[in-house]
């Protein structure tokens, strides 16, 4: 797959393909002839990987070591599982905070839509004493 394919799949920008390869974030993929990157399987599993754990806010830093280590072969196992956990841990701290955040939002919203219909009563009210004066 090339790389204009592979960017409109996974939606993200060529330069940032190139970029993660240059970083040795993705292994490097391999060429065609012409010089033309072609992923292979193998190589859309590491972007859907990273991508994915982009998404969670896994810092470039973490990945790159996450990569080097699995690079070391069966012997960092642990090493990356830990790597793993602690990151897994740190994302479920931000998803709680995000959760608190949204509670104390929605709550926010509820007093505002409180507010705004006893405003309108109120306004209805007053209507309606000029209406009868």
């Amino acid at each position: 797959m090339y790389i204009a394919e592979v960017s409109k799949k996974y939606n993200i920008s060529a330069d940032t393909l190139r970029y993660y390869e240059r970083i040795k974030l993705i292994p490097a993929v391999r060429r065609k002839k012409n010089g033309i990157r072609d992923y292979s399987k193998e190589d859309l599993n590491w972007v859907e990987f990273i991508k994915c754990m982009r998404k969670a806010g896994l810092p470039i830093e973490v990945l790159i070591e996450y990569l080097t280590l699995c690079k070391q072969g069966d012997d960092t196992i642990e090493a990356r599982e830990e790597l793993l956990l602690e990151q897994r841990d740190k994302l479920i701290i931000k998803i709680n905070e995000m959760k608190e955040t949204l509670e104390r939002l929605d709550h926010k919203i509820e007093g505002y839509g409180g507010t705004l219909l006893k405003k309108e009563h109120e306004l209805i009210e007053e209507k309606e004493k000029h209406i009868k004066n």
